[in-house]
């Protein structure tokens, strides 16, 4: 068995920027087109800024995927700000493990599929756009749920939730899917949090505090 893998093609170019922001880029860079022509040169500075962070802020980077049997990859860059069994919630029957992980601005903002298997349900809620890291985020943010069963019939469950700022969850895949680790799937705008919900027997590999990175990170392991 091969140590690593590509869950999808690498892109053919040295900076890979996700299509969802070709027009944001696009947009930024005509304004700033506008603003040289009228030669008012502090605008045009400005609007060379606000489309180059756009640019990073969109990339997408190609990643290497582990492929050892049974672990549950981060779908996320960013910071775990919480780690857990937890007894219920909306997203997974019982008791379960929680991990979830907050990204900032600066954070690669692509979404990775955490483990191999079927998509189960999507399930998508309207809501509130408190900050991602606040613990009400969980339960009153917007946010978009995909269900997912392994090979194996274990449950997994990841989250994708608006942030302060964030205003746009995108979601590539759909009921009955056949998905691989690390796959990308989805992409939240400007600020966000992912929350992931493992079998209660899962074994975290992951703390409070640690940073991870969507598709390469472990964050448990299904026993």
């Amino acid at each position: 068995m091969k140590k690593f893998i590509w869950s999808d093609t690498p892109e053919q170019t040295a900076f890979p920027v996700a299509k969802a922001g070709y027009p944001f880029i696009g947009a930024a860079a005509f304004t700033t087109f506008v603003f040289a022509l009228l030669e008012l040169t502090a605008l045009t500075l400005a609007g060379l800024f606000v489309t180059f962070f756009i640019v990073f802020f969109f990339r997408d980077p190609d990643r290497i995927i582990p492929n050892e049997k049974g672990i549950v990859v981060s779908p996320a860059d960013g910071k775990v700000i919480a780690a857990g069994i937890i007894e219920s919630s909306p997203y997974y029957e019982g008791a379960c493990q929680k991990v979830s992980i907050f990204m900032s601005l600066f954070n690669v903002h692509v979404n990775r599929i955490p483990h191999e298997g079927k998509v189960k349900k999507i399930s998508y809620n309207p809501g509130k756009f408190f900050s991602a890291n606040l613990d009400k985020a969980s339960k009153e943010n917007e946010q978009n749920a995909v269900f997912i069963e392994t090979k194996d019939g274990e449950n997994i469950s990841t989250v994708q939730i608006a942030g302060l700022i964030a205003r746009r969850i995108i979601c590539k895949v759909q009921k009955g899917d056949e998905v691989d680790r690390g796959q990308r799937f989805g992409l939240i705008c400007f600020g966000s949090r992912l929350d992931v919900y493992l079998p209660k027997d899962s074994k975290l590999k992951v703390s409070v505090g640690e940073q991870v990175k969507a598709g390469t990170s472990v964050l448990g392991e299904l026993t």
